[in-house]
């Protein structure tokens, strides 16, 4: 049987004026509380019954790390407007306050849930097969004699405590890191509190043997190859040796405690003489931007929390007491550990069959490529981008940069590229979020070796999934491009779902060819050929869409839209869906995340229906289909619906023309739409039900449809 989220969702007066002209705060849902639903559908996909443990403890350090960033950036967004008694201009008109209680009320079921499934359960679990999360109580005697003479040699030099006094100010805390706050007892009879930070630069989790006395502290730090060993987290350790830090002094009180602060600074870009500088400053401020949230031991004493909260400045709102381990996030590591039998089996992705000879430029001049990641193998596109920087016939490469992660093959590429006397371009987007630091070491990198950076443009974020290649074939220059969904990066694409496409086609290629321009000089388009580009060119094409199929359902009675995407939006963009949906189109939403349309009102929305997948791979395709009487226009890209995408950002929406992989994207679209094993579906009432079969139905995992084959294209 379905279940469904069991949270209630505020209802506000509205008039009829308000109805009709569907202003109506009733019809918009809060962004915010809309992308805590999407985390609890991760946290529900860590406790789901049958899910390999080591997927289980992933999916769990995916809620916390998911959560650590909405705190970062989303609520230390409504708190700023909360202290400067700024209203909500978005539609649901939820107040700054509301938005608070609400967030805070629903964090704390979800993270009670998450804590007691860690504690209860999958902790116990993980034990009996030998994955062993211990606390330093549970340890031997020959185990702790190990530990002390690691902590010794290993983890006491480095230790700093801080003292907290008239003559020692409260220290800054970066966010994130784990601390201890200790009350002293001193000799004077003063009490007196210390800071203690526990290193970062230290492995979190101590292996130690079990079976045997180690000889040496070669097996401590983290081993991927678990054999009987217990995992100390290490800041167990560092609590069990606090007296060692103080001596002629008591610990009358420690506990453990974390800060999340605002990441979501602003970058002066105006005022900057050098972009590159401008955000190199902004990463080092944003370690010390104000206090959001505290995370502090549950067993805490009112006194500690107290000392912290009066210093840090904090309202009772933003403290959480956690059960458990804290900063979860960096749990992800366990994932590592030597324990196939813990995870799902590995997923092998396939060659695209039309680039199986190796001849890319051949293949893509004789037809259009469409690839879907991760079951079409990445490597396709790390292969042209190599090939073309390896061919003496490229004279040419242009490449936007967004998230390449680390070690990036795509930027060894560039480099080479450029080493063999090519032209090439490559415009770095400084300013994605929590990446700058990397972008920065790329962008010099690439820099030095002659590569033409481009910073991007200001007050513009180019988000926008490009590549452009010139080959000199005979007599004539031609154009290559690969379009994208996803970012360049090669470990990203193994486990989220994406879409590329490699075309030869010339107005594709012209309208790219005309956008790199515009990000890197000072050239100004109005229209493009067929590209749909943000921030000129794409709410106002797709709101056209819209009304189009609108009226064919008024004409012909054949209306009908189909959108997959991350995040719905846009007031524009939904205010259309639901005029659309008056007339009698059939439309059906797969939003993973943010979703602000409320489905399945009477004589407004009944005629919308929202899923969501959340499975084993993220899904991140953006896909937007309209029905067209049958020709079945589609579009793919970087852009999801929202004012950030469509106002503030270069985003790209490409046309799929070949009509051979338009139907190749319907079935794939209908295969998503009728999964009823990993997919959610939003109620009117604004809660989600976990879709399963019926009795006698047949169960459709769309993810696993798609590893198995996809539809031929």
């Amino acid at each position: 049987m379905p279940t469904k989220t069991n949270l209630h969702y505020p209802e506000q007066p509205c008039s009829l004026e308000e109805m009709q002209d569907l202003s109506c705060p009733n019809l918009y849902l809060n962004r915010e509380i809309s992308w805590l639903d999407f985390n609890l559908k991760v946290l529900e996909e860590a406790l789901r019954p049958g899910l390999p443990l080591l997927e289980q403890l992933k999916f769990l350090a995916i809620f916390y790390n998911n959560l650590d960033e909405f705190f970062m950036v989303r609520v230390a967004n409504i708190l700023r407007q909360y202290r400067s008694g700024a209203s909500n201009a978005s539609p649901d008109r939820m107040t700054p306050a509301r938005q608070l209680a609400e967030i805070r009320r629903r964090v704390l079921l979800h993270t009670a849930r998450a804590q007691s499934h860690w504690n209860k359960t999958l902790r116990l679990q993980l034990a009996e097969r030998s994955v062993r999360i211990v606390e330093y109580d549970e340890l031997s005697e020959k185990q702790r004699r190990f530990l002390d003479g690691y902590f010794k040699n290993e983890v006491y030099p480095i230790l700093t405590p801080q003292a907290i006094d008239p003559g020692h100010p409260f220290p800054m805390i970066s966010t994130t890191c784990l601390n201890f706050i200790i009350q002293l007892h001193c000799r004077d009879g003063v009490t007196r509190f210390v800071r203690l930070k526990v290193p970062n630069n230290l492995s979190r989790f101590i292996f130690i043997p079990r079976n045997k006395e180690a000889k040496t502290y070669a097996s401590l730090g983290f081993d991927p190859n678990v054999r009987g060993d217990d995992i100390l987290p290490l800041e167990d350790l560092v609590a069990q040796y606090l007296p060692m830090l103080f001596p002629g002094h008591k610990v009358e009180n420690a506990a453990l405690f974390r800060i999340t602060r605002n990441t979501n600074l602003e970058i002066e870009e105006d005022e900057a003489d050098d972009l590159l500088e401008a955000v190199k400053d902004f990463v080092d401020q944003r370690r010390f931007g104000d206090v959001v949230r505290l995370e502090i031991a549950h067993r805490a004493p009112k006194n500690l929390i107290g000392f912290l909260s009066s210093r840090l400045g904090l309202q009772p709102f933003q403290i959480y007491r956690v059960k458990g381990p804290m900063a979860f996030p960096e749990f992800m590591t366990l994932y590592n550990v030597d324990k196939p039998q813990l995870k799902e089996t590995p997923f092998h992705a396939r060659t695209h069959p039309a680039l199986s000879s190796g001849n890319f430029f051949g293949a893509i001049r004789s037809q259009d490529i469409l690839l879907f990641h991760p079951y079409d193998n990445f490597m396709s596109v790390l292969d042209f981008i190599r090939r073309a920087a390896e061919d003496p016939d490229v004279i040419a490469i242009k490449q936007t940069l967004y998230r390449v992660g680390n070690d990036s093959p795509i930027v060894k590429a560039l480099i080479e590229a450029r080493r063999r006397g090519k032209q090439v371009v490559a415009v770095v987007e400084l300013k994605a979020r929590f990446d700058e630091e990397r972008n920065i070491t790329w962008a010099e990198e690439l820099e030095k070796e002659g590569v033409n950076v481009v910073y991007g443009l200001v007050g513009m974020k180019i988000h926008a999934k490009l590549c452009l290649v010139v080959r000199r074939e005979r007599d004539l220059v031609r154009r290559y491009v690969h379009i994208g969904t996803g970012n360049y990066n090669a470990s990203t694409a193994k486990i989220y779902t994406d879409l590329g496409l490699l075309t030869a086609n010339p107005d594709i290629c012209a309208d790219v060819t005309d956008l790199f321009n515009v990000m890197t000089g000072y050239a100004c388009r109005d229209a493009y050929r067929t590209l749909l580009v943000s921030p000129l060119v794409m709410r106002n094409p797709l709101i056209e869409l819209i009304q189009r199929e609108e009226e064919r359902q008024r004409r012909y009675g054949d209306g009908a839209i189909i959108f997959k995407c991350n995040q719905l939006v846009d007031p524009a963009i939904i205010r259309a869906l639901y005029r659309a949906s008056m007339a009698g189109v059939r439309i059906r939403l797969q939003v993973r995340g943010i979703c602000c349309l409320r489905p399945g009102l009477p004589g407004i929305s009944e005629n919308i229906e929202v899923t969501s997948i959340v499975g084993r791979f993220l899904e991140h395709s953006r896909i937007y289909w309209f029905n067209a009487g049958g020709e079945g226009i589609l579009y793919i890209g970087s852009a999801d619906l929202m004012p950030r995408n469509l106002d503030r950002r270069i985003e790209v929406l490409a046309p799929i023309t070949d009509p051979r992989l338009r139907a190749f994207l319907y079935r794939i679209l209908d295969c998503h739409l009728r999964d009823n094993v990993q997919a959610w579906r939003l109620r009117s009432d604004a809660t989600y039900e976990r879709l399963a079969p019926a009795k006698g139905e047949e169960a459709v995992n769309a993810q696993a449809i798609m590893m198995r084959g996809m539809p031929d294209a």
